[in-house]
C-alpha cells in the first residue's frame, strides 16, 4: 500500500475512490471526525457559494476544495502518508471522479456526500443532517391515523381471568410488541418460575404487578386494524382495586369481559364475592353500551375446548347480564379463546371447529362505527396529570374537538389555560376529535392545582359545577338499610368524591316507573329511589339527560358497589 509509486496515484485514488463510494455511509462519522483536524485550507470564503443545492453546477466549481478534501480524508484514512499540496494533481481523474462522486450521492439517503465535503460544508453539512435526521423518526401511518375512528377497549373481569394476557396476545399479533421483547420477557419470567405470565407483562410493566402476577394500575396499549384504531384499557381485576377499574371503564366505548373456563375459575369469578359481576355491571354503569365475553383458557386440559363448557359458562352469564342491562341479542357477543396460544384471537383455530364466528380482532374491526358529535361543547374528563417541562394532563375527549394553541377553561376552578402540545396515543397532532386518548401539554396552571375529575371545556359552554344534585339510584347490594345522612364515596366520570345521602324523596316502582307519594323513610336492596346527594368538595358533573357520560356514577362502601345511578338535575347551592 506504502510503496505505490507517485506517478500511480490517480489510478490508485480512482479505485480507491470507488470503494469508498460504496462504504460511504459507514465512513460518514470517521470523515468528519478526521476533517475537522484538516488545518491546512480552511476554504470559508467558499462556504457561501455552495449551499447545499445538490447540482452538479456547484459540484463542479468547487471540486478542487472538495477534490483535495476528499484526498487527504481518504489518504488519513488509508494510512497514506505522501504529501499533497492544496490542488495537486486532481486534474487527472477529474471527470470519472465526479461522475462516480456523484451516482452514490444521488442514491444515498442520508446525505452521504455532505458529510464528504469536509470543513468547506461544515455548516451546510450539519444543518443538512440536523434537517435530515427526524425524518425517519415519523410513524409512517401519520397522515391516516386521524382518519381511522378510534374506540377505547377495556378488559375486564375476574382476577386471573387472563386479562393482561390476552391484552398482550393481541399487541403481539397486530405487532405491537416485537419478538425479541416477548422472548426476553419470557426468559425473565422463567427465571421467576412464572413462564406463563410473560405475555401479560407487556401491559404490567411495574415490579409490583409483575411479582405478584396482579395488575394494579390500568395498563394503556393501542393497536390497529384495517378500518380502527383501538386503546386497549387493562383493567386490575382484584376487588382492592376496584376503583382504579371504575376509572379505566369510565373511559372505554366497548368492554370486554374475560372468564376463565377452567373449572372452579369461572364458579369462584361468578359467585357472590366474584368480580366478574361486579365488573359487568360496573361497565354497564360507565356507558359501556357493548359487551363483548371472551371465555379464556379453552386450551386448558379440563376444558380442551369442549362445547359443553362454553356453552354452561354462557347459561350462567346472560341471565345475569340481562339483570345488569345489556341486551343478550344486540349488546353481548360471546365467542371462545386460548390468550396463552393465541387461538381464536386473530386467526380462527382448527381445534375449535364448532365455533363459527369471526375471531376477536377481525370481530372488533368489523363492528359498526360509533356516532360521535364532533361539533358539541368540549368535555374532557382529566384521568392523570404530571410534569414534564410544563402540565401535562391524561384523559379521553368525550365530545368535541380540541386544537393546538387554543384556549380552554379547567373546571371547577375556572383556571383559563392554553394547549401547547396535543398527543394523542403518543403520535403528535395539531387537531383532536372525540373519542381520541390525548395527553394535553398545558399553559398557565400548575400541576399541584389540578386533581383527576377536573374538566376541560370551552370558555362558551362550561360544565355544570356543584356540590348537591338529585338523582335515581339502583341498590345493587347493602345488608342493611339506607337512611338519609348515609355516607358513601362517589365515582363519576373521573372523579372520586365523599357524598351524602342527605334526602330521599320518592321510592321508583322498578317495573311500572311509578314514583311512590310519600318520602321513604330508608330504602334497601334492589330497590330505585329518587334521593339528594351532597358532595364534600365541589365537582362537575351534567343531568344523565345532556350528557350521559358525565351523568352516570356509582356509590361505593368498604371495597363493594353500593348502588348505581343516574344524575336528574343539579341544585342550586344556597348561600
Amino acid at each position: 500500500m506504502d510503496k505505490t509509486p507517485r506517478d500511480t496515484a490517480p489510478d490508485s485514488w480512482e479505485q480507491e475512490d470507488d470503494v469508498e463510494a460504496t462504504i460511504d455511509g459507514q465512513l460518514d462519522s470517521a470523515f468528519t471526525n478526521l476533517n475537522v483536524n484538516a488545518k491546512p485550507f480552511v476554504p470559508n470564503v467558499n462556504a457561501a457559494e455552495f449551499v447545499p443545492t445538490f447540482t452538479i453546477k456547484a459540484h463542479s466549481e468547487n471540486l478542487d476544495s472538495m477534490v483535495a478534501v476528499e484526498k487527504i480524508a481518504t489518504k488519513e484514512v488509508i494510512g497514506n502518508a505522501a504529501p499533497l499540496e492544496n490542488g495537486d494533481r486532481e486534474l487527472t481523474p477529474d471527470e470519472p471522479w465526479d461522475q462516480k462522486e456523484s451516482e452514490p450521492c444521488e442514491e444515498e439517503p442520508g446525505g452521504g456526500c455532505c458529510g464528504d465535503r469536509g470543513p468547506a460544508s461544515e455548516e451546510t453539512g450539519s444543518e443538512m443532517e440536523e434537517e435530515e435526521t427526524p425524518a425517519p423518526k415519523v410513524p409512517p401511518t401519520q397522515p391516516d391515523a386521524p382518519k381511522k375512528e378510534h374506540i377505547n377497549v377495556v378488559f375486564i373481569g375476574h382476577v386471573d381471568a387472563g386479562k393482561s394476557t390476552i391484552g398482550g396476545q393481541i399487541m403481539y399479533l397486530t405487532g405491537m410488541v416485537d419478538k425479541r421483547t416477548l422472548e426476553k420477557y419470557e426468559r425473565e419470567a422463567k427465571e421467576k418460575n412464572r413462564e406463563t405470565w410473560y405475555l401479560s407483562w407487556a401491559l404490567d410493566t411495574n415490579q409490583e404487578e409483575r411479582d405478584k402476577g396482579k395488575t394494579v394500575e390500568v395498563g394503556r396499549a393501542y393497536f390497529e386494524t384495517e378500518k380502527k384504531h383501538f386503546t386497549i384499557l387493562d383493567a386490575p381485576g382484584h376487588k382492592s382495586f376496584v376503583p382504579n377499574m371504575i376509572g379505566g371503564a369510565s373511559q372505554a366505548d366497548l368492554a370486554v369481559l374475560v372468564i376463565s373456563a377452567r373449572k372452579g375459575e369461572f364458579e369462584t369469578g361468578f359467585e357472590k364475592g366474584g368480580q366478574t359481576r361486579e365488573h359487568a355491571m360496573l361497565a354497564k354503569t360507565a356507558g359501556v353500551k357493548h359487551l363483548i365475553v371472551l371465555v379464556n383458557k379453552m386450551d386448558d386440559p379440563t376444558v380442551n375446548w369442549s362445547l359443553e363448557r362454553y356453552e354452561e359458562c354462557k347459561e350462567k352469564l346472560v341471565p345475569f347480564l340481562k339483570k345488569v342491562g345489556f341486551n343478550p341479542k344486540k349488546d353481548i357477543h360471546f365467542m371462545p379463546c386460548s390468550g396463552l396460544t393465541g387461538a381464536n384471537l386473530k386467526e380462527p383455530t382448527d381445534m375449535c371447529d364448532w365455533y363459527t364466528g369471526l375471531p376477536f380482532i377481525p370481530h372488533l374491526d368489523s363492528l359498526p362505527n360509533f356516532n360521535r358529535p364532533s361539533d358539541g361543547p368540549i368535555r374532557l374528563p382529566i384521568v392523570d396529570k404530571y410534569k414534564d417541562m410544563g402540565t401535562v394532563i391524561l384523559g379521553k375527549l368525550e365530545s368535541g374537538s380540541i386544537s393546538k394553541a387554543q384556549q380552554l377553561v379547567m373546571m371547577p376552578n375556572r383556571h383559563v389555560v392554553e394547549v401547547l402540545s396535543l398527543l394523542s396515543d403518543d403520535v403528535e397532532t395539531d387537531d383532536a376529535g372525540p373519542g381520541e386518548n390525548l395527553k394535553l401539554r398545558l399553559k398557565g396552571i400548575e400541576e399541584e392545582e389540578i386533581l383527576p375529575g377536573f374538566i376541560l371545556c370551552n370558555a362558551e359552554n362550561l360544565c355544570h359545577s356543584g356540590r348537591t344534585f338529585d338523582a335515581q339510584i339502583v341498590i345493587i347490594e347493602h345488608k342493611s338499610i339506607i337512611c338519609p345522612g348515609y355516607n358513601a364515596v362517589l365515582h363519576i366520570h373521573t372523579c372520586i368524591e365523599e357524598v351524602q345521602i342527605t334526602a330521599l324523596i320518592c321510592l321508583v316502582d322498578k317495573k311500572s316507573g311509578e314514583k311512590s307519594k310519600t318520602r321513604p323513610r330508608f330504602v334497601k336492596q334492589d330497590q330505585v329511589c329518587i334521593a339528594r346527594l351532597r358532595t364534600a368538595g365541589t365537582i362537575c358533573l351534567e343531568t344523565f339527560k345532556d350528557f350521559p357520560q358525565m351523568g352516570r356514577f356509582t356509590l361505593r362502601d368498604e371495597g363493594k358497589t353500593i348502588a348505581i345511578g343516574k344524575v336528574l338535575k343539579l341544585v342550586a347551592e344556597r348561600d
